[in-house]
């Protein structure tokens, strides 16, 4: 009785510290200086504080100048039948960079803020935070007009900034 109630401690012990770095994972852009957006052409290197990518089931990978590029792909992934995915369950990591802090993180949990005067590769763009705190002091320091949480960023948003409305 004593062995499997010791077993059991030590079970829900590692369940709780799992639990407790589940949201530490670490995630990995990966880039090289030869390395390009995928709508853009251009070098992701080059601005760090902006790059993103798509990870894919397949284990093909999809890199971005921007947030506005990576939702751009991610609203017309058919244009791009390289990459094979056909439906959003083809998509494994969704990732942005923190813009003040340069961390990978899962853009799904992102926040990002609309308006502001700093523009990306692309143009005008959203900047992605990982806390919604940080976005906030952006969008105040820098004429930001809104902050959008990942399902709240739109296709008709991304054809906005594209200037396509």
């Amino acid at each position: 009785m004593k062995k499997s109630l010791v077993g059991i401690l030590f079970l829900v012990f590692g369940l709780f510290l799992v639990s407790a770095f589940a949201d530490d994972i670490k995630y990995d852009m990966n880039f090289t200086k030869e390395t390009s957006c995928e709508i853009r052409k251009v070098k992701i290197y080059e601005n760090p504080a902006w790059a993103s990518k798509i990870d894919f089931t397949n284990g093909k990978s999809a890199f971005f100048c921007s947030p506005k590029s990576m939702f751009e792909f991610y609203y017309n992934m058919e244009k791009w039948e390289t990459f094979d995915a056909k439906e959003l369950a083809d998509f494994k990591n969704i990732l942005v960079t923190d813009y003040n802090t340069l961390k990978i993180i899962d853009a799904r949990k992102a926040f990002f803020v609309y308006g502001s005067h700093d523009i990306s590769p692309a143009g005008d763009d959203l900047v992605a935070f990982e806390s919604k705190e940080e976005a906030q002091k952006f969008l105040e320091k820098n004429n930001g007009k809104r902050i959008f949480d990942f399902d709240s960023v739109l296709n008709s948003l991304i054809r906005l900034l594209n200037g396509r409305i």
